[in-house]
């Protein structure tokens, strides 16, 4: 039996499942997820860095090897170093937005429960 190894991008998107999925999101739960998330963005921005420099090597290996430089950069953009750059953007992006709406949520539940405690 192999074991899977767990990634960032499936650690993110189990996440953006628990949220979406929890009928009753506990205010205590959404910060615990804030907190990983924002760990987990500077991996993020890590895999990012990484992505870039193999792209910039594919690209600049087409840029050597074809006439015009349309054409070299279309053949890169078709490369797996290409889409794992797009992927890493995405969850990136990703994070980003369960980071802010986690925000929101645990900012519009404390005003909630100011406002109960208040009448």
């Amino acid at each position: 039996m192999t074991d899977k190894q767990i990634t960032i991008r499936d650690i993110i998107k189990n996440r953006q499942t628990e949220v979406r999925n929890s009928k009753d999101l506990l205010p205590q739960r959404a910060a615990e997820i804030l907190a990983e998330l924002s760990a987990l963005l500077g991996n993020c921005l890590d895999e990012i860095r990484e992505a870039d420099r193999e792209y910039a090597r594919v690209l600049l290996n087409y840029l050597d090897t074809e006439t015009k430089a349309n054409r070299a950069k279309i053949r890169a953009e078709i490369s797996p170093e290409f889409q794992r750059k797009q992927e890493a953007r995405n969850i990136k992006e990703l994070c980003i937005e369960l980071m802010r709406s986690l925000k929101y949520f645990i900012k519009s539940k404390g005003e909630e429960f100011q406002y109960s405690g208040k009448m």
